[in-house]
This record gives structure tokens, C-alpha cells and sequence, in this order.
């Protein structure tokens, strides 16, 4: 009920921003306009075939196999990069090291990177022929042109999202909180249990949906890497291009639709665990 009332309160307060109805107005027309209009496109092109041309279209066992690539590697990914990118944030956030600021900025390397030129790196150097890959290459161990690759080049594209999500959460925590756990007597392992791994989870998952939100759509630092073999290491955005170039545009839009289903439900089931977190943690 407080909380109610405080929004209404809210509501009725003059805002700091000038006139409410036009940045409003602008708002809804700019989101229309980028996201919603190319959207509803790409829902309305599939059935120009009928319903039936959309199913032949999506049932098809090469692009049931791809898109099963594509977001079952990505939430591997995604995971790798909530344990990773935790790690990494606590060492950023609680070490103080030489280096350190390069090291943070090395982080957000793979937002600035093309995505081809991490793609064509990463292939150099785990290819049988590159530094990593031909170390593995005698242990019978193979990365590049496998669903391996792909991970690690998802891995590599996902990174920043969880560090970024976690990092201001950890910068911002109370260091009190630990000390008064600690006076009570628990242990390091309890201490990062029940005070510390609580206040991250909702940051964690954010980071997780971006990571994976990510991953799901990536191509260019994929393609050079996957080996593109259907029914192995083939990813779904090269099947839309594929169908692109042969000016099959139903048959792409249609597989854009069902990867659009497919990530919204993802997201909403994430989204849904992540205000359940939210609101168990809430003081009452």
C-alpha cells in the first residue's frame, strides 16, 4: 500500500524534464519506429506462403539442427560466462594489482573488436594449425570447425555483458554487511553463500540474459569458426543468410520469427526468475 501510494506521489510531482506528453509522444514514435515496425515486418513476411509454407519452412531437420546449435551453445555460453565474469569482477573490484586498469579495459575489448576480425583471431589460433590448436591437435582434441568453437567464440563476444552487469553491484555492496557476518562467525564460505552471492544473483542474471541474448544473434565472429557442416557446427543466422541469397525471403523471415519466439520465451523465463529473486530479497 505505501509503495502505491508513493508512485501516485510520484506521479503528481512535477518532473525535471520539460512536458511530459511530447517526450511521451516521442518516446512511443521512436520505439514504433526502430523496433516494433521492422518487427511486425518480419512477422507479417513468413505467411505470404500460408501457414503451410511457414511450417515446411521452420520443420525443416537442417534448421531444426541449427537452431538447436545456436541456442543450446549459447546458454552454455551464457553460464560459462556467469562463472568467469564473476571471477574476473571479484579480482577487478576487490584486488588492487599492477595493471589493473588495463586489464578492466581489456574487458570491453570484444564490444569494440569487429565481430569478423575476433572471428578470423580466434580461428588463427585454435585452427590445427594456430598456437592453441595445434597443441590440442596431437591429444586428438579439435576446437575450430566444432560446436567447441562456436562456445568459445560466444564465450568471447558475452564476457563484457556479465563483468559490466556485476562490477557497479559489487563496487556498490557494503562492506559492513560482511563485517557484521564475520563478527557473527561465519566463514569465508558462508560469508559469500549468504550475504554476498545474494545480493549479485539479480545482476548475474542480467548479465546471463545479455550474454546469451548475444550469442544467440551472433555471426560474424562465429562464422569463420564453426565450420558451417549442417547437422554439426551449422548456426541458425547462417541459414537466413543462406535462404537471403537464393531470394528465399519467406523461408528467412520465417526462421527469424521462430528464433524470435524461441529467445522471447527464453527471456521472459529468465526476467520471470530474476523478479522472483528481486522481490524474495525485498525487505518486507
Amino acid at each position: 500500500m505505501a509503495d502505491a501510494k508513493t508512485r501516485r506521489r510520484r506521479w503528481r510531482e512535477p518532473s525535471v524534464l520539460p512536458g511530459f506528453g511530447p517526450a511521451f509522444g516521442f518516446t512511443l514514435f521512436y520505439l514504433c519506429l526502430i523496433v516494433l515496425i521492422p518487427l511486425a515486418a518480419l512477422i507479417a513476411r513468413p505467411w505470404e506462403h500460408g501457414f503451410g509454407g511457414f511450417w515446411h519452412a521452420v520443420s525443416n531437420p537442417r534448421v531444426l539442427a541449427a537452431l538447436k546449435v545456436s541456442f543450446g551453445v549459447s546458454l552454455l555460453a551464457a553460464a560459462a560466462n556467469v562463472v568467469t565474469g564473476l571471477i574476473v569482477t571479484w579480482v577487478l573490484v576487490r584486488y588492487d594489482f599492477p595493471g589493473r586498469r588495463l586489464a578492466d579495459a581489456i574487458v570491453d575489448l570484444p564490444f569494440a573488436l569487429p565481430t569478423a576480425v575476433a572471428g578470423i583471431a580466434l580461428t588463427a589460433i585454435y585452427a590445427p594449425t594456430g598456437w592453441v590448436g595445434g597443441l590440442l591437435a596431437p591429444l586428438g582434441i579439435k576446437v575450430a570447425y566444432t560446436p567447441v568453437g562456436i562456445w568459445i567464440a560466444m564465450v568471447f563476444v558475452g564476457l563484457p555483458f556479465v563483468v559490466r552487469s556485476v562490477q557497479p553491484v559489487l563496487q556498490d555492496f557494503d562492506a559492513e554487511v560482511e563485517e557484521a557476518a564475520l563478527t557473527l562467525g561465519a566463514s569465508s564460505a558462508q560469508r559469500w553463500r549468504g550475504v554476498i552471492l545474494p545480493a549479485l544473483l539479480p545482476a548475474l542474471l542480467t548479465g546471463f540474459t545479455l550474454a546469451f541474448a548475444r550469442a544467440v544473434g551472433e555471426y560474424g565472429s562465429v562464422i569463420f569458426i564453426a565450420g558451417n557442416m549442417p547437422f554439426k557446427s551449422e548456426i541458425a543466422p547462417l541459414l537466413i543468410i543462406t535462404k537471403l541469397e537464393q531470394f528465399d525471403y519467406a523461408g528467412a523471415a520465417a526462421i527469424g520469427v521462430l528464433m524470435l519466439a524461441m529467445s522471447f520465451v527464453a527471456l521472459l523465463a529468465i526476467n520471470a526468475i530474476q523478479l522472483f529473486l528481486v522481490r524474495r530479497g525485498a525487505p518486507a
